[in-house]
């Protein structure tokens, strides 16, 4: 079975930052959570400190992880359900940056 990190860099909507936090950890972390394949997730925000000064365009970072054959499982059931009842996406979300990395074994 084949391993994936699914990572979206992501900022709240202006003037919604303690909406986005609620609505991401209160339901959408479950939501992505309910689809086939993952079996964890992880939310961070950019630390004060920094190795390097250089500008950060996202302030939040989510990590899931996904075991599965097909990867393209996941992502078939990740676009069903965006936008429906399934997978409510909230006004505060503001702009994101989705990538999958494969885990090398």
């Amino acid at each position: 079975m084949a391993r994936y990190v699914f990572a979206v860099q992501s900022n709240a909507a202006d003037g919604l930052e303690q909406e986005y936090n609620e609505w991401y950890s209160g339901q959408h972390l479950k939501d992505v959570l309910a689809c086939p394949g993952v079996v964890g997730a992880r939310r961070l925000t950019l630390a004060d400190k920094q190795i390097l000064p250089t500008p950060h365009v996202f302030k939040y970072f989510c990590l899931y992880e996904i075991e599965l054959d097909d990867l393209q499982t996941f992502i078939d059931a990740l676009m069903s359900r965006a936008g429906t009842e399934r997978m409510p996406i909230n006004k505060a979300m503001g702009n994101s940056l989705p990538v999958f990395w494969q885990v090398i074994e």
